[in-house]
């Protein structure tokens, strides 16, 4: 018996379909994507000092550092010698900190002393801060048989001139300095402040809820903030590609804090489900794309990424879509927007 219509061309059609797979089968799987990143703290050895006491940040500290030597990845910390000061003399305490970090595998480098903009002080007196930022640092250093070689711009503020940022070079190539950039930059500053908030007590009239209960409210705030992070290094792996047509390796910028202390391990296993792996800033910087010049000499303190982008004059469309710190966030922190 002939097989009917229907029959012959659902017979037609599995042929289509095996003869597609097939072709698929026999071209080239494209490579997965190169997903190496380098990790960077700012504002050691504590965001909040010199302005609180020692005592009230070390259980933080400790947490940080216990959770920096579980999770065995390459990280450079960067550091503001004037969070080492109390009444302008060294604490020991805080120098202790420093040593903390560098027993639990890290290298240091440079932040400036007072954390400065260089947008606001002027080249002069940014040299000047560079400089007080190694007085105990690099003695530090040299009892371990190093010398600090990493800086790292305060608010990535690196220039308003192409001058500032030639004489900025040549000053720290004098010093033996070379720039650490940012890619995957973020807020995370924001999320840190709603996580100090969260523990405050309640206003006068505020009965205790579990929506306002300070354990459950962190709880929420680090499973977000990782999630928001996640959505960071998705985003500026995309700009990667379209900028340059692959993922470099990525260097990531969080701040030593409280938060941070809590999520760390959660920061790098979030990123390894990814496909990331960790590697030195030194590997980092070998890519060819960081020897692009940073024409960048806005107000702000982009992404180098985004720095370059704006070198090649890419149209505002290409910068869409970056995540945003949730309302929630900002309001908790109270602060108006990143």
């Amino acid at each position: 018996m002939r097989p009917s219509a229907r029959l012959r061309c659902l017979l037609a059609c599995l042929l289509m379909i095996a003869a597609a797979a097939a072709a698929a089968a026999s071209k080239p799987q494209a490579p997965p994507p190169d997903r190496r990143i380098a990790l960077t703290v700012d504002d050691l050895p504590w965001v909040q000092l010199p302005v609180v006491s020692t005592e009230s940040i070390l259980d933080g500290h400790r947490r940080l550092i216990a959770a920096i030597r579980r999770a065995d990845v390459p990280v450079v910390g960067f550091v503001n010698e004037g969070k080492l000061d109390a009444d302008g003399q060294p604490q020991p305490a805080r120098l202790a900190m420093l040593r903390d970090w560098l027993d639990a595998g890290a290298e240091l480098g440079n932040h400036t002393y007072g954390h400065s903009d260089l947008h606001a002080v002027g080249l002069a007196a940014y040299q000047d801060d560079i400089l007080r930022g190694e007085r105990q640092l690099r003695p530090l250093l040299q009892t371990r048989g190093q010398a600090p070689r990493w800086f790292r711009h305060p608010y990535l503020r690196a220039g308003r001139s192409a001058a500032d940022k030639a004489a900025l070079a040549r000053f720290l190539d004098q010093h033996g300095y070379r720039i650490a950039p940012v890619t995957v930059d973020n807020s995370d500053w924001i999320w840190a402040a709603a996580y100090l908030r969260a523990d405050e007590p309640l206003p006068a009239g505020v009965k205790p809820s579990a929506k306002n209960d300070p354990q459950r409210l962190k709880a929420r705030l680090r499973r977000d903030y990782v999630k928001y992070m996640g959505r960071k290094l998705d985003y500026y792996e995309r700009q990667s590609v379209a900028l340059l047509g692959y993922n470099l390796p990525q260097v990531w910028l969080i701040h030593a804090n409280a938060l941070n202390a809590d999520s760390y391990g959660d920061l790098i296993a979030m990123a390894r489900k990814r496909g990331y792996r960790f590697i030195g800033l030194d590997e980092a910087m070998r890519d060819p794309a960081y020897q692009r010049a940073d024409a960048y000499t806005g107000p702000a303190g982009p992404s180098w990424l985004h720095r370059w982008a704006i070198g090649e004059k890419r149209p505002a469309g290409f910068f869409a879509g970056e995540p945003s710190v949730p309302d929630w966030v900002l309001n908790l922190a109270q602060i108006d927007s990143e």
